[in-house]
């Protein structure tokens, strides 16, 4: 085999292991501008600033489910530096996208017992899939 064609058959290779790598993961927070476009497959975290000892928990309104599919519970977790009974933590959630279209991830923040008052706080975030 010549050198050109050694080299052209190297080019290949190295663009289709280019073309099959996964999307990187999409990190989520309160501040972050919506809408989100993913491609199938790709994973989303979502990180929203939480503290469960006030009565009060981030809650799935509409998890996109036409869209996205769970890989996961919520995680709690409290930062060790914090080190107080009662501080503030991050409650974090994983998806994946599993289907091409348009869809709305919502999660409220209130007291799971009072569906009935309004949330003290709203998420709100298109998410488009192609």
């Amino acid at each position: 085999m010549t050198a050109i064609r050694l080299l052209a058959a190297s080019s290949f290779s190295l663009l289709a292991a280019c073309a099959n790598t996964p999307a990187p993961n999409v990190e989520l927070g309160a501040e972050n501008e919506c809408p989100i476009r993913l491609q199938p497959g790709q994973s989303i975290t979502l990180s929203l600033p939480s503290n469960p000892t006030t009565g009060y928990r981030w809650l799935l309104q509409n998890p996109a489910s036409n869209i996205l599919r769970p890989l996961g519970a919520e995680v709690y977790t409290q930062p060790e530096q914090a080190g107080l009974v009662g501080s503030a933590g991050v409650s974090t959630w994983r998806f994946q996208a599993k289907a091409a279209g348009d869809g709305h991830l919502i999660l409220v923040y209130q007291q799971p017992w009072a569906p009935e008052v309004r949330p003290v706080q709203t998420f709100d975030c298109e998410i488009r899939v192609k």
